[in-house]
């Protein structure tokens, strides 16, 4: 199961309480107090983990409470500090408040750390308030109750390279092809139901990861088939790959395709649209023994994309053409950004 937005709850650990206590020893007259002060509580902090990839772990426990500090003790012993919680998640995790919609933290780097909520302070023990005037004091402090927030975790993958398209266009097949990655691949629409990341070598010594998106369809800015759950994961990414099916059987115009999904990344935020994006027509191969119709679709497309100087590129991902060429020009998009990656 791909879980990519969770909420939960959160507790600071309670402060311990201060201690009431006099020192009584045969040899030290006029002891007085020697209450210590209780122990603070723990904080819950957050801390990104590359191992993980999922907040699955957060789908079965919701609640989250931080351990408390410890009481004081005589002989001025202040109580041991509750410990921190910390809660890991994967590379790409924003952290915001629920109810406030303030975002704490933006988690993308191996160990970076944010804090979700500050553990309360322990008690005051009755050695804080000795004075001249008041010399044996009998009084101490409660520990401070921890505070609590709901927290909202939202997954963003970290990918340099997005395959967006329409459902069946084979993305997962084209990713498959380029990385190790393993996608689930079906000859039906949404096989793909949660992203694939895969690591492709552009050339000796360097190298970008690539996405698999679920497949858009028109509506999906509002919400409809996976809607945000597709788009949320294209944010982070610096080039788009939209492929194009033309595939006769399906009986949509390329043209067409084209324009609904730019259209929905328009809607969903207009950076996005205005993202770097190359258009890729795949599966090739079906192209050889197609009819005039198709053949003019596919034509009307590749002369619009020489009218605005961008060339489209032709692959087939099940038979491996072109894809040399694709992972170039890929890379020289990257080039063109500045994130082109050295390969570990």
């Amino acid at each position: 199961m791909f879980v990519d937005e969770i909420d939960i709850f959160v507790k600071g650990g309670d402060g311990g309480a201060g201690c009431v206590s006099f020192r009584r020893e045969k040899y030290v007259p006029r002891g007085g107090p020697d209450g210590g002060d209780g122990g603070d509580g723990g904080s819950v902090c957050l801390e990104a983990d590359p191992a993980l990839t999922t907040l699955l772990d957060f789908h079965y426990q919701r609640h989250y409470h931080a351990p408390r500090g410890h009481h004081g003790e005589g002989s001025n012993r202040a109580g041991a500090s509750g410990e921190d919680l910390v809660l890991r998640v994967p590379l790409g995790t924003v952290v915001s408040d629920r109810d406030t919609g303030e975002v704490l933290g933006d988690l993308t780097e191996r160990g970076q750390r944010v804090l979700a909520i500050q553990g309360a302070r322990g008690g005051r023990g009755n050695a804080r308030f000795a004075s001249s005037t008041n010399q044996a004091p009998r009084r101490a402090d409660l520990g401070r109750p921890g505070p609590e927030r709901w927290l909202r975790l939202e997954l963003k993958l970290l990918a340099d390279v997005g395959v967006i398209g329409f459902p069946n266009a084979g993305k997962s097949t084209l990713v498959s092809r380029l990385s190790a990655a393993k996608p689930k691949i079906a000859d039906y629409p949404f096989t793909t139901l949660a992203p694939t990341l895969g690591i492709v070598r552009a050339d000796g010594d360097r190298s970008f990861v690539i996405a698999d998106l679920p497949g858009l369809i028109p509506g999906a800015a509002a919400g409809k088939g996976l809607g945000h759950q597709f788009l949320r994961h294209t944010e982070r990414t610096r080039v788009l790959v939209h492929l194009l099916d033309p595939d006769p059987n399906t009986g949509r115009d390329l043209a067409d395709d084209l324009d609904a999904v730019n259209a929905e990344l328009a809607a969903y935020s207009p950076e996005l649209a205005a993202r770097p994006q190359l258009v890729v027509v795949n599966k090739a191969d079906l192209l050889e023994g197609a009819g005039a119709e198709v053949l003019a679709r596919v034509e009307g497309v590749r002369r619009r994309g020489a009218d605005a100087g961008e060339p489209v590129l032709f692959v087939s991902a099940a038979t491996g053409r072109g894809l040399t060429e694709l992972v170039r020009a890929i890379a020289a998009r990257l080039d063109t950004t500045g994130w082109l990656r050295a390969a570990s």
